[in-house]
């Protein structure tokens, strides 16, 4: 099975690829390219960096690989800085492009590079996460962290193509492929009743690795937020912005527990909590803040924050999040579907982090 989810910006516009061989496309993305930086980290590159160079080498293209750290502290300006200064050593040129080959670190931050280098050159993202594949490779946000929070410094910079090959999921380690399903959960409560109904019966055959069950939904996850990105692609009318349901206290979760806490991880205790936020300001019926919990649950991830935390640190990065104006905004479920509320009063928010197992 291979679908194409078609990402609809006009002359920037590009296909999602999801299925076995994608990466063969990239000989028909590249062609003519006198050369590629293949951007990967070295785990990630023993496994899968000799398909990409396989299609590359098919299309008489020259390329190097280029190898980072691994996990959330490689995602930096240092490694920004590292990585540009070698492509300028290796004669890199305008003209030229970059292969993601990751999950979202590699993403983010090769997509990054790829933003400033040459004020910009063509990226093409190939997953190699769930968490990737459904989300951060998609829609051109890219950037790094600081000290201070998550993805503080970016920039958005859509790129040539998504070529995503279900196949590779099935080495991912266990709790990295969970992850990804954090991804998935949020779209499936974000109101698309497809993969609502994807999530909540094809559980155990998502959870089996499934090739057609997560190919499903790869695709639909990908379609939705194909429609955001094309709707509101810069993040400026508000819209795009639905897709950071949950992650306001995902991202606060990550920040405080210095990434001790995965993102998908972070994510399913933000949706939990975004639903309880929702049902104590009335917005939505306690049948609609179980089914968060549910869905969670049911995908084997988390629905309680670690003890360890505290809400006074949550909060501070909280007002932090991207999505503020001076207080603390949230994406939240209600009759006409998600919608920004800001500064929602405290004992909403006491019964929202009780929910996640905040409560000091």
């Amino acid at each position: 099975m291979t679908l194409r989810v078609p990402v609809a910006l006009g002359d920037r516009g590009y296909d999602i690829v999801i299925g076995t061989g994608a990466v063969a496309d990239l000989a028909t993305v590249l062609a003519g390219r006198a050369r590629v930086a293949i951007v990967s980290q070295a785990t990630i590159a023993a496994a899968h960096a000799p398909v990409v160079e396989s299609a590359l080498t098919g299309a008489g293209i020259e390329h190097e690989l280029f190898l980072m750290g691994d996990g959330e502290a490689s995602k930096s300006l240092a490694t920004l800085d590292e990585l540009c200064s070698r492509f300028a050593a290796r004669g890199l040129l305008r003209g030229d492009a970059i292969v993601a080959l990751g999950g979202g670190v590699v993403g983010d931050v090769a997509g990054f590079a790829a933003s400033v280098y040459h004020r910009g050159i063509d990226v093409v993202q190939v997953p190699t996460t769930l968490l990737a594949m459904v989300d951060s490779a998609i829609g051109g946000k890219t950037g790094v962290n600081l000290a201070q929070g998550k993805n503080l410094v970016g920039a958005f910079h859509q790129p040539r193509a998504v070529l995503a090959d279900p196949a590779v999921l099935a080495t991912l380690a266990d709790r990295e492929f969970r992850c990804g399903l954090g991804e998935v959960a949020k779209y499936a409560l974000m109101g698309d009743a497809e993969l609502l109904d994807a999530v909540d019966g094809d559980r155990v055959a998502i959870l089996d690795r499934d090739a057609d069950a997560l190919a499903r939904i790869i695709g639909r996850s990908a379609a939705i937020k194909s429609a955001y990105v094309v709707a509101d692609e810069f993040e400026r009318l508000g819209r795009r912005a639905h897709l950071n349901y949950g992650h306001t206290l995902a991202h606060a979760l990550e920040t405080v527990a210095d990434h001790a806490v995965a993102h998908g991880e972070a994510v399913a205790v933000g949706l939990v909590f975004a639903g309880a936020l929702a049902g104590a300001l009335d917005r939505i019926d306690a049948t609609a803040v179980a089914m968060h919990e549910r869905i969670v649950a049911g995908l084997g991830l988390p629905v309680r924050a670690p003890g360890s935390l505290h809400r006074a640190d949550l909060l501070t990065v909280m007002r932090r999040d991207k999505k503020a104006a001076g207080g603390l905004t949230f994406v939240l479920a209600g009759p006409q579907g998600l919608e920004r509320v800001d500064d929602p009063p405290v004992a909403a928010l006491d019964v929202a982090f009780a929910a996640v197992g905040i409560t000091r």
